[in-house]
């Protein structure tokens, strides 16, 4: 839908928006997150602020086939290595390689396609920020999660006031985004901001049940489907090296299955 828009700042805060509202008529029916939990819920908010940022500024300077893949394909790496070496987590060798092939499988999607932003440094660097980004929240919201007793509480909470400050820093950034959801995105707030609220409400309760950077690799294999996307809705083409990126990191995910 974002993709798509003729707006991609209204597209993209009408999802916001929406993923708010759903946390915010959620939040009434939970009780309120345990206290210890609410110290993790700043720091996700302000890294989850600053993935967006900086996803927005590295598309700015290069192509999606360069940014998505080194954003995605980083995170459940650099999980896996703190996980294993900050926080000790105890994980078969195989799972560890299973995570380490999709993370490779993701990033080598970089390679399938010749463009002006595939020589761009800038967009590259800006990307594997962003992929740090996504490997922080993510290792903050597992923790944080596990700290309360319904991870749903937990995200209701977590995205109603990223949600808030992303609007505020929208209006800021781009006066007039915010006044234009009514007519421009109505269609991403309500379909959008559900899929979205969904996805990492999933997301949430999966790392209180499963080692956290298990649950990161497996997230970012969604990478597959917005292929699959492009190809079969977008009219994208498909080559023989997304093939192959798309079978290694199936590969993993196989792996990773049956690892457990």
């Amino acid at each position: 839908m974002v993709k798509g828009a003729g707006d991609t700042y209204v597209s993209l805060s009408a999802v916001m928006a929406g993923q708010a509202a759903i946390g915010l008529l959620l939040i009434p029916f939970y009780d309120v997150p345990d206290p210890a939990s609410w110290a993790f819920i700043g720091w996700g908010l302000a890294l989850h602020l600053g993935y967006q940022i900086f996803l927005l500024q590295s598309y700015k300077f290069g192509d999606l086939t360069q940014v998505y893949p080194i954003a995605r394909g980083s995170a459940p790496l650099i999980v896996a290595g703190f996980s294993l070496v900050i926080l000790g987590v105890e994980m078969s060798t195989l799972e560890w390689v299973a995570i380490l092939v999709i993370g490779l499988g993701i990033m080598s999607l970089v390679l399938v396609r010749k463009a002006d932003g595939l020589r761009n440094p800038k967009a590259g660097l800006l990307a594997f920020v962003t992929g740090c980004f996504i490997a922080s929240y993510s290792l903050v919201d597992g923790m944080g999660a596990r700290q309360t007793q319904s991870a749903i509480a937990y995200y209701a909470w977590l995205t109603s006031m990223n949600g808030l400050l992303y609007m505020v820093a929208i209006q800021y950034l781009k006066p007039g985004t915010l006044q234009a959801i009514p007519a421009k995105g109505k269609k991403a707030f309500f379909i959008g901001g559900a899929a979205c609220f969904i996805a990492y409400a999933l997301v949430v309760w999966a790392f209180t049940q499963a080692p956290i950077a298990m649950v990161t690799a497996l997230r970012e294999t969604s990478i597959i489907f917005a292929l699959l996307i492009g190809v079969f809705f977008l009219n994208e083409r498909f080559d023989f090296g997304k093939f192959l990126s798309t079978a290694l990191t199936l590969i993993g995910a196989i792996l990773l299955r049956l690892s457990r």
